[in-house]
């Protein structure tokens, strides 16, 4: 992967909100063809970061490039290279879905008959050929994701930015939506950039950006994260969970923490130890079980806290900073 062509260059990219600094100096490279993903809790700096990389907000300070060409002293170029699929919906639900398809062509001036082609092409590509005059207003929310997709490569980028595209999809259409784009990605060598709270989605990355406050805290392959962790992560359950977890730790010297799950540590050869926990506090134990590290692990050691899907959204944090400065009005 390191001698592939960089087709996103980051380098001290940095926004503020008045006195709220969102992101603080980030810096990674994208590799051409490559699936990156941010990972992190809401309201870390994902979107914001997405936004500047697309052109939709301008840096604090820093140098971003997107098909080598700079975010900010040349948009339009980085804008003819990319296509963007918010988590936010932006289809126009009084067109049709091939009318949605044929405006978005047309803002990025393909001639007529290219529209049409890649029009029919897109619609066929996410099964929606046989709706293409319905109105959005009638589809369900996984055919709109969908929709947005294919409105997304319509004009052939280099790069997809998606933010949080599967939010709120059952998961048989989350699985659905990824099939098309590993299809995408084999077929046209696309550079898929990702932001997600949904750690099975970080998990099929090529590499991820672990970020957290407006800072990447680490940048690895899964794979290469899990092993941070340390071992196994093995979880017990008994009646006095508070005294059992302070022997525990105490006996086997090594942290241990408890939260509504049970008590969590991890263990070189989970196991082998099991046995010997159950013998060590016979009787104390009820439940145990043994699991491969996560990335949520990777996250808590790297952070000491979980992603929590009910952290304040990025957007209301950075409005509220705006209000602060008398930049929001409502």
């Amino acid at each position: 992967m390191e001698d592939r062509a960089h087709t996103i260059t980051v380098t001290d990219l940095a926004r503020r909100f008045g006195d709220f600094e969102a992101v603080k100096g980030v810096s990674f490279d994208v590799h051409e063809g490559e699936l990156f993903g941010f990972l992190g809790p809401n309201g870390a700096g994902k979107t914001t970061t997405i936004r500047m990389l697309c052109t939709l907000l301008r840096p604090s300070g820093g140098k971003a490039l997107v098909s080598g060409f700079d975010v900010v002293t040349e948009p339009m170029k980085v804008r003819r290279n990319l296509g963007i699929i918010f988590q936010d919906p932006s289809l126009d639900e009084r067109l049709t879905a091939e009318e949605n398809l044929l405006f978005h062509g047309l803002m990025y001036h393909l001639p007529r008959a290219v529209r049409r082609q890649r029009a029919e092409e897109m619609l066929a590509m996410v099964d929606l050929l046989d709706r293409r005059h319905d109105r959005v207003r009638t589809f369900s929310g996984g055919m709109k994701r969908r929709l947005e997709i294919a409105r997304g490569l319509m004009h052939l980028p280099k790069v997809l930015f998606l933010d949080e595209p599967t939010e709120g999809l059952d998961p048989q259409t989350r699985t659905h939506i990824w099939e098309y784009l590993y299809k995408l990605r084999r077929e046209a060598n696309l550079t898929i950039f990702l932001t997600t709270h949904y750690l099975q989605e970080a998990e099929d990355c090529d590499r991820i950006a672990i970020i957290d406050h407006g800072q990447i805290i680490a940048i690895d392959t899964p794979a290469n994260l899990k092993r941070q962790v340390g071992g196994d992560v093995v979880t017990a359950r008994g009646p006095d969970e508070d005294g059992l977890g302070m022997e525990i730790g105490t006996r086997y010297n090594m942290p241990v923490r408890h939260d509504r799950e049970g008590l969590h540590f991890e263990v070189e050869n989970g196991a082998a130890f099991i046995p010997r926990l159950l013998g060590d506090f016979q009787g104390r134990i009820t439940a145990v079980n043994l699991r491969g590290p996560s990335l949520d692990d990777v996250f808590l050691k790297l952070t000491g806290r979980e992603i929590r899907e009910e952290e304040a959204g990025a957007r209301d944090i950075l409005r509220t900073a705006a209000r602060r400065k008398g930049k929001i009005g409502r």
